[in-house]
């Protein structure tokens, strides 16, 4: 399994263990959907709100600032031999992450390793369009964030 991080904006340094704990939410979730050892790659992009603006604009019609997009990878994309299977890209923005955290009443390294395992199983095929879809959706995260030792985001305080 592989896990690319790249950080584009400067902000994300208030997350110093910042790629420790991506492959660690990576592996969490894709370790619960997938056979071990799966020969899966996975990339994140950490970014700010213009950024993530402009491809929520260009890719989803919507010009604002959102905390995660996914964009899963063609599972009929052909391969050289030997190389990993890409799952897809992942891009995660510092300020409405930051500011959802706080609202919350969350860490940001909390809310952003549940907003990593959210891009994760997006890739996988989950989605949170009807009802019974988050339901299933937030059943997944809470248990993959449990195995990390992080609380469900989803309780009502």
């Amino acid at each position: 399994m592989k896990v690319s991080v790249e950080v584009e904006d400067s902000s994300w340094r208030a997350l110093p263990e910042l790629e420790a704990l991506t492959r660690e939410a990576v592996v969490a979730a894709l370790s619960e959907e997938l056979p071990q050892q799966s020969p899966v790659e996975v990339a994140l992009l950490f970014t700010g709100d213009a950024a993530i603006a402009e491809i929520n604009s260009e890719w989803r019609g919507q010009n604002k600032p959102t905390n995660v997009l996914s964009f899963p990878a063609p599972e009929d994309m052909p391969l050289p031999e030997g190389e990993n299977r890409p799952l897809g890209d992942i891009v995660l923005a510092f300020g409405v992450i930051s500011r959802e955290a706080r609202e919350q009443g969350k860490s940001l390294r909390d809310h952003t390793a549940h907003l990593i395992v959210h891009g994760v199983l997006h890739l996988l095929g989950y989605d949170h369009e009807t009802d019974a879809e988050a339901e299933d959706m937030e059943h997944r995260e809470v248990q993959i964030l449990k195995g990390m030792g992080i609380s469900d985001p989803y309780e009502r305080h």
